[in-house]
């Protein structure tokens, strides 16, 4: 039996950063129609650390968020930036680094750098990062330093954010990665939460992290990118 097409979508709650909450809301609106009701109630503010880092000592930088690319600032010659994905070396090349985007995860990161050899290297990363990525580009033989270029802060939900989450209409939650999912999950225990959950993962490890109330519905994106986290998202809100 197809499954019913919902005349509207369930509310979106982003708890990305403001400024990529608002990105993807966009995004979302194109896919879902420009009326689809959207709450932006970050959970974590990022703090950057001016002069924590010089890339001018590097023959190449190493960026696993955008966050990294705004803390770090404009290249200080043209030189080449290792990007995660799309966004980031987006982000980079508009910094006036030389992109290069693995377009995928840590381990892809990782693997393209490998590939194309270099260094020394500097890894520019938040105070909380995942994949190793300095340590692994070490291991391969590539020299790399590293520099924590940024902080996150938990913030806590708005009060639009916390009477949606308290009401009986499902909402739908996109978690881009496990650090996110895990903040959204604590703030959610201070408060009620009787609404029924439809949670869209960007990977399978950010939807083991999710330690909060139980989901009526959980959906995996199929590549860690903001398109496959939309189409997860219309297929938990029944959209054609």
């Amino acid at each position: 039996m197809p499954r019913p097409t919902l005349t509207a979508p369930p509310p979106l709650l982003l708890t990305r950063p403001a400024a990529a909450s608002a990105r993807f809301a966009e995004a979302w609106r194109k896919a879902a129609g420009a009326d689809a009701p959207v709450v932006i109630a970050p959970v974590v503010e990022i703090v950057a650390a001016p002069g924590a880092a010089d890339p001018g000592r590097y023959a190449g930088v190493v960026f696993a968020s955008e966050n990294a690319v705004a803390a770090v600032g404009a290249a200080p010659r043209r030189m080449v930036a290792w990007c995660v994905g799309d966004r980031t070396a987006e982000a980079a090349a508009a910094a006036g680094y030389d992109a290069r985007s693995a377009a995928g995860d840590a381990g892809a990161l990782v693997a393209l750098i490998a590939a194309e050899g270099g260094g020394p290297l500097l890894f520019a990363r938040g105070e909380e990062s995942r994949g190793d990525v300095a340590a692994r580009l070490r291991a391969a033989g590539l020299p790399c330093d590293e520099a924590v270029v940024y902080a996150q802060r938990d913030a806590p939900l708005t009060a639009e954010a916390r009477a949606l989450l308290a009401g009986t209409r499902p909402v739908l939650v996109p978690l881009f990665s496990a650090n996110s999912a895990r903040r959204l999950a604590r703030e959610m225990a201070t408060g009620p939460s009787s609404a029924p959950l439809l949670l869209a993962a960007l990977a399978p490890a950010v939807a083991a992290a999710w330690d909060g109330p139980e989901a009526g519905r959980i959906a995996v994106a199929a590549r860690p990118d903001a398109t496959a986290m939309i189409e997860a998202l219309r297929t938990l809100a029944a959209l054609p």
